[in-house]
């Protein structure tokens, strides 16, 4: 007996000291160059700079969009179920660690039985009588298992399910930044939307007293009928924008109530009173694009998937190699409860158990293209992810730098059109010119007045668009509850 135990913990043991390696490809951190500069000039006021994101949206002063922001960083549906994956993702992992250990089941059971009489064997010889073939039967006990994980398939899995926890947390880190820019963005308009419709509402007025004068003129023989009809005209139709404009700002309220998880009019009274569209920034530092791959969220959870797609190549191929198990069993076991449980009912047993798919008509093998194929997938979805990035803040530098560049153009020809309709009105008064003109100015006027609040707002959202791209403002929103269930990224690894 001492010599079997000691020949079993010597198996266990060779068993063991072989388990240090694991099959399938070890993990390398993919590289991409990151360009020194970015290509485009930063000709809206930015700077290389280092780059201070957390928080960014302070950056505009409006106490307003600083508590839509809070308060939907705390009730956005779109975030509570990101966090659900993050705890799902740990729930995963926990079963994965799970495989590594021993499991161990306990049992009890009772039965009335009776043996067959003409068994093999029992059958052939004679029965004395009185030999019992009917009886009762007490069990009671554990057995237990545990896979030496010789071939590293278990701790690949275990690798997966962690680098999938990172990935659940930075793509929670994802859509808390994406929140952050569409509420952002979404109040900008509400606040275009608004000013807006004050330029409209000004320019009826103005054209209303336009007309009543024109029509007064008309009626003392000073005008045409023409000129009434014309500013009757442009009247209608400077009010016929006005639907349209509203349209928009409720759309705008609507969308952010959803956002902080409301009902769409939830917000109707709290934004009813008009106020200023947030203005950008004279000064916006960007940082460089080195920096950027460490900010953005989604980069780092593709490099994360990349990571759980190579580990689980590994699972898929210790598939072709042997498994091997430790098993015991123990417990009482007699036909009567009055000695169930003295020493004489004992038993038990252990051993080890090795098992070896033969053949499974390249289940196996295909199985391991599968996760290559996987790999490969994550692989460039990476690649992608990144120069995708590299795209979104190219693009928003030269966007915010040319609307800044139109917004300056906008509003010299606001100054001018004011210019000119004051001189086509009193040319007009003095019978120097004809109505036609002044209409001309009134509608330049309004178009160019309505064409720069429209390059307020694009310059602001142009704005928030750079800093989403450059991956800030999740830092500081994080949730307390959320950071303590996803932990650090860097000790996930």
């Amino acid at each position: 007996m001492k010599t079997n135990r000691l020949a079993l913990l010597t198996l266990v043991s060779a068993l063991a000291a072989t388990a240090g390696c694991a099959v399938g490809p070890d993990y390398q951190h993919p590289t991409m160059n990151a360009p020194a500069h970015w290509s485009e000039a930063l000709a809206g006021g930015e700077t290389n700079a280092p780059i201070a994101l957390a928080a960014w949206w302070t950056n505009f002063h409006d106490a307003e969009l600083d508590t839509l922001i809070q308060r939907a960083a705390q009730s956005n549906l779109d975030l509570r179920t990101a966090q659900a994956r993050v705890r799902e993702a740990r729930a995963q992992y926990g079963i994965a660690a799970a495989a590594l250990l021993p499991t161990v089941d306990a049992n009890g059971a009772y039965e009335r039985q009776e043996q067959s009489k003409h068994q093999p064997v029992l059958g052939s010889l004679p029965i004395p009588a009185g030999v019992p073939f009917e009886n009762n039967v007490y069990d009671a006990g554990f057995d237990a298992s545990w896979e030496i994980d010789v071939f590293g398939g278990s701790r690949r899995g275990k690798e997966a399910a962690r680098a999938e926890v990172t990935a659940a947390e930075y793509g929670q880190r994802a859509t808390l930044l994406t929140l952050l820019g569409e509420v952002a963005r979404n109040y900008v308009e509400v606040r275009g939307y608004q000013r807006r419709l004050a330029i409209a509402e000004e320019n009826i007025a103005a054209q209303t007293h336009a007309l009543a004068l024109t029509q007064d003129r008309f009626d003392h023989g000073l005008a045409t009928d023409l000129d009434v009809q014309q500013a009757s005209a442009l009247l209608a139709t400077t009010r016929a924008e006005v639907p349209t404009l509203a349209s928009g700002r409720e759309a705008a309220i609507h969308r952010l109530g959803v956002l902080l998880g409301q009902d769409p009019g939830a917000l109707q009274t709290e934004l009813a009173a008009v106020a200023p569209i947030p203005a950008a920034l004279p000064v916006v530092p960007v940082g460089l694009p080195s920096e950027l791959l460490l900010r953005r969220p989604d980069v780092q959870r593709a490099e994360r998937q990349l990571a759980a797609a190579t580990a689980n190549i590994g699972v898929a191929k210790a598939d072709l190699f042997p498994k091997f198990y430790l098993t015991g069993a123990a417990g009482f076991q007699s036909v009567s409860a009055s000695d169930w449980f003295t020493g004489g009912s004992s038993f038990w047993s252990i051993g080890p158990t090795v098992q070896w798919r033969i053949f499974d008509a390249g289940r196996i093998r295909n199985n391991i293209k599968v996760q290559n194929a996987r790999q490969e997938q994550a692989l460039d979805n990476y690649e992608q992810t990144v120069l995708t990035a590299f795209e979104d803040v190219e693009n928003n530098l030269v966007a915010y730098a040319n609307e800044q560049t139109r917004r300056q153009s906008l509003a010299e020809a606001v100054t001018a059109s004011q210019k000119s309709l004051d001189l086509a009105s009193r040319l007009y008064a003095s019978g120097l010119t004809d109505f036609l003109h002044v209409l001309d100015a009134e509608r330049s006027l309004y178009q160019a007045q309505d064409a720069l609040v429209q390059s307020d707002r694009t310059v602001s959202a142009n704005l928030i668009a750079l800093y989403k791209s450059l991956g800030g403002g999740w830092e500081t929103l994080e949730q307390p509850a959320a950071v303590a269930l996803a932990g650090s990224p860097n000790a996930a690894r």
